[in-house]
């Protein structure tokens, strides 16, 4: 009678293990990192419309829209004053589809900032995650999300431009301090959105666009609040 001899697998050796992390990287697609970025923020970014007083059988009257972001999950948000100010109501949508009227609980002229609270929220309403923008560095990559002339949620991708700016609204009202100046496209609605990292970590809220001319359109400088200063300017630790 012949015996088989029994045929083990050769033992998975550290070259094996090398090849295959090798091929999975060259065949699988990745998420680019603006991608990875807007999927982490997204769940907390909001669009912001201002509206006329409600009248009973008529739709709603739409003065302005902006966007906002989540920053406390039982429905605190942050937003540009601009956007809301003088708005009879208040109206958010959140990224599962959900519509609530908000209220204005703190205002900061001086950073053109607006602090709403929305009286009804999703069940699993995520907040933003703050980080501080104490390292940031010219030519770091930044996402700015937001509802640029309503439409979105929309993504633009850049880089920092420029650090501790100042900028004077076109009216020459407001003169606007310690800026992010950034290169990823905004436009008006952006306004009150979150500007991003790569890991999708809040630094900053969309403010304002430089344009020399009378056309309200991104033209390559924007500017928003740095984190610390939206948080702190509203009552708020951002860590």
């Amino acid at each position: 009678m012949r015996i088989l001899a029994a045929h083990w697998p050769a033992p998975i050796t550290q070259d094996d293990i090398d090849a295959a992390v090798q091929y999975s990287l060259q065949t699988a697609a990745l998420p680019s990192p603006a991608a990875r970025a807007y999927e982490i923020i997204r769940p907390a970014v909001v669009r912001v419309r201002a509206l006329e007083a409600e009248k009973p059988g008529k739709p709603d009257v739409e003065r302005s829209v902006g966007t906002g972001v989540v920053i406390v999950d039982t429905g605190t948000i942050l937003t540009n004053l601009h956007v809301v100010v003088g708005a009879p109501r208040i109206r958010v949508e959140f990224a599962d589809g959900l519509e609530a009227d908000a209220s204005i609980i703190g205002l900061e002229p001086e950073q053109d900032l607006a602090v709403l609270k929305a009286r009804s929220v999703p069940d699993d309403l995520v907040a933003a995650t703050m980080r501080s923008t104490r390292d940031l560095a010219v030519g770091d990559r930044v996402v700015a999300v937001g509802f640029p002339f309503g439409i979105g949620p929309s993504a633009t991708a850049g880089i920092i431009s420029g650090l501790r700016r100042e900028f004077r609204s076109p009216e020459g009202e407001r003169l606007l301090t310690n800026l992010i100046q950034f290169d990823a496209a905004a436009n008006p609605g952006n306004s009150g959105g979150p500007l991003v990292t790569d890991d999708g970590e809040l630094i900053g809220i969309v403010t304002a666009i430089m344009n020399p001319t009378d056309q309200r359109v991104f033209i390559g400088i924007g500017f928003a609040v740095p984190i610390e200063t939206a948080a702190s300017s509203v009552g708020m630790s951002p860590f």
